[in-house]
């Protein structure tokens, strides 16, 4: 019998983020992708895979989420059967970084939505990927897939995030923190601390990755992932 496990993608991604991993694992798993396109506050967007998820179910959020992922651990703890955050935070938008979405939505509201341009690549993967079409060319076909208006919906989301802190520490399934090394958007000392403030947590490094290991080291992150799901 295969584990029920519920994925979800960060901003601008969709399922091909985790394609990878969901065809080495088929053998152990039976995922589903949620869909985080539809709402503008984490906590709708939760709700919403609650409302379709299994009764029981392993958990895996990648930065927006991984943000979803914890508010579904406020909101229905005992559903999920362990958890794993990837590259995301548990700290609310500070308020630079408020004024940089809003000044990316009204870009987008005027007409100037690129999705993810080549020109931010580097801030998502490592600098080894950047020319590997299986990488960079999944994260700009993913945002084009998502578009605009879902765009504008989850950095509204994003921005109005609660500080989890407290949160963290009330986790009691097994629990993954994975981060890439060199991952700017949501750093590694990040992750260490989430892992400390979690009981048991285990925290993994993937080298030569940036902010979206399932992509940029798909083989490693399989590795881990089975060992998280095979695990007691």
């Amino acid at each position: 019998m295969t584990l029920p496990v519920v994925l979800l993608p960060g901003l601008l991604c969709d399922g091909d983020l985790f394609a990878a991993a969901v065809e080495s694992l088929s053998d152990l798993a039976h995922f589903e992708v949620a869909d985080l396109t539809q709402d503008d506050a984490i906590k709708a967007m939760a709700s919403r895979v609650l409302a379709s998820a299994p009764p029981r179910f392993a958990l895996l959020g990648l930065s927006m989420g991984g943000y979803v992922a914890q508010e579904i651990m406020r909101q229905a703890p005992g559903r999920v059967t362990r958890l794993a955050l990837l590259d995301t935070s548990f700290k609310p938008d500070t308020d630079e970084a408020k004024e940089r979405r809003l000044g990316l939505i009204e870009l987008a509201q005027t007409g100037n939505f690129k999705g993810v341009t080549p020109r931010l690549l580097p801030m998502l993967v490592h600098p080894d990927h950047l020319q590997r079409p299986d990488v960079a060319g999944t994260v700009l076909a993913m945002a084009e897939r998502v578009g605009m208006e879902a765009f504008i919906r989850q950095q509204k989301a994003i921005m109005g995030r609660v500080d989890g802190r407290a949160d963290l520490e009330r986790i009691s399934c097994p629990t993954l923190v994975l981060c890439g090394r060199q991952d700017q958007l949501t750093p590694l000392e990040i992750h260490r601390e989430m892992a400390s403030l979690i009981p048991g947590a285990k925290l993994v490094v993937v080298e030569k990755s940036r902010h979206l290991p399932p992509l940029e080291q798909p083989v490693a992150i399989s590795a881990v992932l089975r060992y998280w799901l095979a695990s007691p």
